[in-house]
């Protein structure tokens, strides 16, 4: 598949306000906003998508600096934006625009920071539906996602099993493993134990280098070991071996970009994604879906194996799945569109 560029047009990010929000856990925020994406003829159906933990509602991006699905969306690519118009929110918990821990408490006037209310994925896609009822919209040709976007899909074809089409979930299983909750407990550890962390009250992310073993940890669970052996192939630039200073690079990288608070707060509702909690199981759950719904796993995820997510796709109707061979594991669902993008064309093309 020949893709062309995705950034040959302009994507506007936006922010709305949603007034009162009430949280799953009971408590209620006044005032809640999302910042969003938008690309695509304002007339053509819409495709939202869900962003990862890291990510931000830049999927597209502009030419400069591509967004982080930017290839997979755009015109003549698979989410062809002459086609379709693509709505991506920063999850409401986020940093980049969306209120999250980061943002101004108007009750201190002090950034939320710990004092933020806990949040769901359900809590993310409602949050999500509300902004898009305010934009005017009620139906949807479909919802994507990929690891937490993945999640929110999942949350989507339950909580609103009539608003969209088609679901596609990527690299994501219908409730979060022990081995993942696993990796996610040590990045969590390694933040909060930093002692410049001060519960949340930290100056900085560039003083936390708790943060930077988070997502180091993080990213070896995000590639497979045959990827790292091809890449490094154990080179060494003098004291450190290439590997090293390639984690030490991430390490320093996410610190820039992201609020080490709203890194915790998405960890633990990634820990918490359980489709059949208070559904009578995820089985039970998956039977469910209205929507034509199709899943992807990707060769070597640690985190979301095949199993898991061929067994939900087996279990809900109108459901297909497709295991997509790569060596970059979980992040298989970023890159190498040209493998599987095609599917993603079909399903959205389908009359």
């Amino acid at each position: 598949m020949s893709l062309k560029n995705p950034a040959s047009q302009t994507a506007a990010l936006e922010t709305i306000e949603l007034g009162p929000f009430d949280f799953e856990s009971g408590c209620r925020l006044e005032s809640v906003e999302l910042a969003y994406e938008r690309t695509g003829p304002s007339h053509a159906p819409v495709i939202v998508v869900c962003h990862a933990l890291t990510g931000n509602q830049a999927a597209v991006g502009t030419q400069e600096q591509p967004g982080w699905w930017a290839g997979l969306i755009g015109e003549g690519c698979p989410v062809d934006t002459s086609l379709f118009q693509v709505i991506t929110f920063n999850v409401l918990g986020g940093c980049h625009g969306s209120t999250g821990p980061a943002s101004m408490n108007p009750d201190t006037g002090r950034p939320f920071r710990q004092q933020f209310p806990k949040v769901t994925i359900r809590d993310m896609v409602r949050a999500q539906y509300e902004a898009l009822k305010k934009m005017g919209i009620h139906q949807v040709k479909a919802v994507a996602g990929g690891s937490l976007g993945g999640m929110q899909a999942y949350e989507w074809g339950l909580l609103y099993p009539d608003f969209m089409e088609k679901l596609l979930i990527m690299a994501a299983t219908p409730y979060l493993s022990d081995y993942g909750i696993a990796f996610n407990h040590i990045g969590a550890k390694a933040i909060k134990n930093d002692p410049l962390f001060q519960d949340g009250n930290y100056t900085t992310n560039e003083s936390l280098q708790g943060f930077e073993i988070a997502r180091m940890t993080g990213m070896v669970t995000y590639r497979s070991p045959t990827l790292f052996e091809k890449r490094f192939d154990r080179s060494n630039g003098g004291d450190t071996y290439e590997i090293q200073s390639y984690l030490d690079y991430q390490g320093d990288k996410i610190k820039e970009r992201f609020d080490a608070n709203s890194y915790l707060y998405l960890l633990d509702a990634m820990n918490n994604h359980d489709i059949g909690r208070n559904r009578g199981g995820w089985k039970a759950a998956a039977a469910q879906y209205k929507a034509d719904l199709i899943t992807f796993s990707f060769e070597h995820d640690l985190l979301y194996p095949e199993e898991l997510i061929s067994a939900f796709s087996s279990a809900a109707p109108k459901a297909f799945h497709k295991h997509i061979p790569t060596d970059y594991g979980h992040d298989g669902f970023l890159v190498e569109f040209e493998q599987w993008g095609r599917f993603i064309k079909d399903e959205l093309n389908e009359d």
